[in-house]
């Protein structure tokens, strides 16, 4: 892994000095060779996928469709996200064990005074005109009357004479819990709408687990996501999908880490928890952020099936995040780490178990019987140092005693090289894990100069899984052009070795616009709509064009990295069982047009009848899609004649990505 080290110095250089002038030299007419390979050739379904953690208000606010925040006022202070007046009090002893708070409304004792709750929901609620809304509340009269309640959608900002969009009655009947249910239809959209309760009765009434959801959810599911951004995931075709992370399956402490057990079942009963994200960065602070889990473990499983992705859940390896870590003492110690070992093993019965099972009867209750068929496991997000080896290699027995067909993910720490890297590396290939996950947030010279990164890996010992990476300019660490078009530079050295690296996922997934912590990402939201980033086209690209067998591609012997005289371009090529077709990538750094054509050895030979270029490109480096503009940078495509292979001009414009579909003729 050291081999290439003075090549990839001398490579950094010369992009930092051309990034620098903004030129390279132009050089002659390329000549592709591109031959198939005898050995481990086939692509991996699962080389591009989508990693989800909830940072940026990713689950609660994003995917997770309800709109209603501290719904349980289970928050540290009950009533944060709420506004009270009149007689409102908070008890404890409601009807959900995990989740014991409610709210007490007694009527206000003055005629011109009122009792009320208005919830203002994750940076408002956004509301869409003639669309319905399904209100629900756990509640109980304090007397053997009926105790009515107003429920309003609203629009504080609103330039009308009343901020009310919609309004029902909801008649609380019983002096029992029992759940209620208005539905509401908004007469125009809102970005910022809030919702409100009135108490009307004359008696008091206890209200518990108040939630909103728009009809309009990702396949008509109880307790759904929101449509527009799985089928946003659903566009990227991922191979793999991880889950829930990431930092917060380390948690702060012991208490905080993430536990799978506790996010099934009813979600009025799923206890909240603090979202590590909220106090990490002192400017980008959000002490609202919290986890109701109402995304859980089924959840995230059945959202891997819907979009065909192999699940792979992260589990803690009983270690709390090791940034925050003061003392060896905070992380459990070994002879106690029997209990996370066991979740680990009931995950897997959970997800593959027959009905007989424990755990697969309890997937059964929760409505699927058939398993998961769960194969790649993580222990650990992004551990390192003894500790981690040492409770790992006890993970990694038990795994393999009970269920060896199980794919163990380890870790190679936060950081893409240096003596933690070189060692995990070791222990991880000594532990026999299958695959080792590596995570790099890098800038703009380290993803120039990478793409050759997995050339020299070896081949004999684990696999590699990409699992975070995005490239952060130095000077604006945001979604920009550029940024994804080195992304895109790097992806073709993934292509070019999908026989050791089998798993690849960009991080984060989601951000909200008025919530994030941490950025660039790859798909931005607010409450009404989504914008794609020229990253996720770059993903989406790569990910829909993986091809079934990667192919050799080289310039006079040489893969196209990006290196001396090869003029800032990059290469993979594919051969696609599916369409019939070859596969060219070719990504241009340089600031000149290039022209390239394909030697006749190899498959330049082959006879294509038609053809089809991608291509995504901008003038300008720093822009990207935006609110109010979220097709400022998108892919194009024509079509293109196409005979013998070795006769096709091929030209890549400046600053760009083009893919070029080569259909063979004939089957």
């Amino acid at each position: 892994m050291k081999s290439n080290l003075i090549l990839k110095v001398i490579k950094c250089f010369t992009f930092c000095m051309f990034w620098a002038l903004g030129v390279v030299t132009y050089a002659d007419n390329k000549c592709l060779t591109i031959q198939r390979i005898e050995r481990n050739s086939t692509v991996p379904e699962t080389l591009y996928g989508v990693f989800f953690e909830d940072i940026n208000f990713a689950a609660d606010g994003g995917l997770y469709a309800e709109l209603i925040k501290n719904r349980s006022f289970e928050f540290d202070d009950p009533f944060m996200g709420w506004k009270i007046s009149g007689n409102v009090s908070v008890r404890s002893d409601g009807p959900f064990k995990s989740n014991p708070h409610y709210v007490r409304l007694l009527p206000a004792n003055n005629k011109w005074r009122r009792t009320s709750l208005q919830n203002e929901g994750f940076c408002g609620i956004g509301l869409k005109k003639d669309s319905l809304y399904h209100f629900s509340v756990w509640a109980r009269s304090l007397s053997e009357e009926s105790q009515n309640l107003l429920i309003e959608l609203g629009e504080s900002d609103a330039d009308t004479w009343g901020q009310v969009v919609a309004s029902a009655q909801c008649e609380v009947s019983s002096s029992e819990w029992e759940k209620y249910s208005v539905t509401l239809i908004p007469n125009r959209t809102c970005e910022h709408a809030f919702l409100r309760i009135f108490h009307q009765g004359k008696g008091g009434v206890d209200l518990e687990h108040v939630s909103l959801f728009p009809e309009d959810v990702w396949k008509h599911r109880k307790n759904g996501m929101r449509r527009d951004l799985v089928e946003a995931l659903a566009e990227l075709k991922p191979g793999v999908f991880r889950f829930p992370g990431g930092c917060i399956v380390e948690g702060t402490d012991l208490t905080t880490r993430y536990q799978w057990k506790r996010t099934l079942g009813p979600v009025e009963d799923r206890p909240v928890m603090e979202n590590r994200w909220h106090f990490t960065f002192q400017h980008r602070y959000y002490p609202d952020y919290y986890q109701s889990h109402g995304i859980g473990f089924y959840e995230f499983f059945q959202l891997s099936e819907d979009l065909e992705a192999e699940p792979l859940p992260v589990l803690n390896a009983g270690l709390i995040c090791q940034y925050m870590a003061e003392d060896i003492s905070q992380h459990a110690p070994l002879d106690s780490l029997q209990s996370y070992i066991q979740d680990a093993l009931d995950l897997i019965e959970f997800a593959n178990g027959d009905t007989l099972t424990y755990w697969g009867k309890k997937r059964a209750e929760l409505g699927h019987p058939l398993p998961f068929r769960l194969k790649y496991l993580g222990i650990g997000n992004e551990q390192w140092g003894p500790e981690y080896v040492e409770r790992l290699s006890l993970f990694v027995k038990s795994i393999r005693e009970k269920y060896p067909d199980i794919i163990i993910i380890g870790s190679s720490g936060p950081k893409p090289d240096g003596a933690d890297f070189d060692f995990l590396w070791k222990k991880m290939n000594e532990l026999k894990v299958d695959c080792v996950d590596e995570h790099f947030y890098k800038d703009e010279e380290w993803f120039a100069s990478q793409a050759d990164r997995y050339d020299n890996y070896n081949r004999n010992g684990a696999k590699v899984f990409a699992g975070e990476y995005a490239c952060h300019c130095r000077l604006d660490e945001r979604n920009r052009f550029d940024a994804a078009l080195l992304e895109a530079a790097f992806m073709t050295g993934i292509d070019r070795n999908s026989d050791i690296v089998s798993m690849a996922t960009y991080a984060p997934l989601f951000a909200h616009y008025k919530a994030w912590q941490w950025r660039p990402d790859l798909i931005w939201f607010d409450n009404l709509d989504v914008v794609r980033s020229a990253s996720f086209y770059v993903q989406k690209l790569f990910s829909c064009y993986k091809g079934t067998e990667r192919l050799d591609i080289t310039v006079e012997g040489l893969p196209l990295v990006g290196g001396l005289g090869q003029d800032s371009l990059y290469a993979s090529a594919v051969w696609d069982a599916h369409r019939n077709a070859y596969i060219l990538k070719l990504v241009n750094l340089s600031r000149n047009d290039q022209c390239l054509s394909i030697a006749e050895s190899g498959i330049g030979k082959e006879l294509c009848d038609r053809g089809e270029v991608i291509e995504f490109g901008t003038t300008c480096d720093s822009i990207d899609n935006r609110r109010d503009n979220n097709m400022l940078v998108v892919p194009k495509s024509y079509p293109i004649k196409v005979g013998s292979l070795h006769t096709l001009p091929l030209s890549v414009k400046s600053r760009s990505l083009s893919i070029y579909i080569l259909y063979r003729k004939g089957k």
